[in-house]
């Protein structure tokens, strides 16, 4: 069986003033429930990552990015999986933000980067260590 990495958009979204959007994934989310994350998505065939990283915070968020940033790029190798992350800074409309995935996410929170609320998902750190 051959195996190879897959392609994601990870994006720490902010309001310009300094805080960090963060959602806390459900009960029914894929991995983790219950801790605060930033969004992410899989990369589709034909995208550029911008237009990823428009479509999944647009699906996610329920706005629009304002401005799209490249922070850098993550390894991610957890059991079972291989991720190219490609990590980026979306700067939202703080008043525009809601969960438009509820099947997802339970919450959402503005933080200071500083102080990321509890628990936090196995990656975050590492993300948001990219945005500050």
């Amino acid at each position: 069986m051959t195996r190879t990495p897959s392609v994601s958009v990870v994006f720490v979204c902010h309001d310009g003033a300094g805080r960090i959007l963060l959602a806390r994934r459900s009960t029914r989310a894929r991995d983790e429930p219950g801790t605060w994350d930033c969004g992410a998505g899989a990369l589709e065939f034909g995208e550029t990552f911008e237009q990823a990283v428009a479509r999944e915070v647009i699906e996610e968020y329920g706005t629009g990015p304002e401005k799209i940033e490249l922070l850098g790029v993550r390894n991610v190798l957890r059991p079972g999986s291989h991720w190219v992350a490609i990590v980026f800074a979306v700067r939202l409309d703080p008043a525009e933000a809601r969960i438009g995935e509820p099947h997802k996410f339970d919450e959402l929170g503005w933080f200071d980067p500083a102080e990321l609320p509890s628990p936090a998902h196995s990656q975050l750190p590492e993300t948001v260590a990219l945005f500050t």
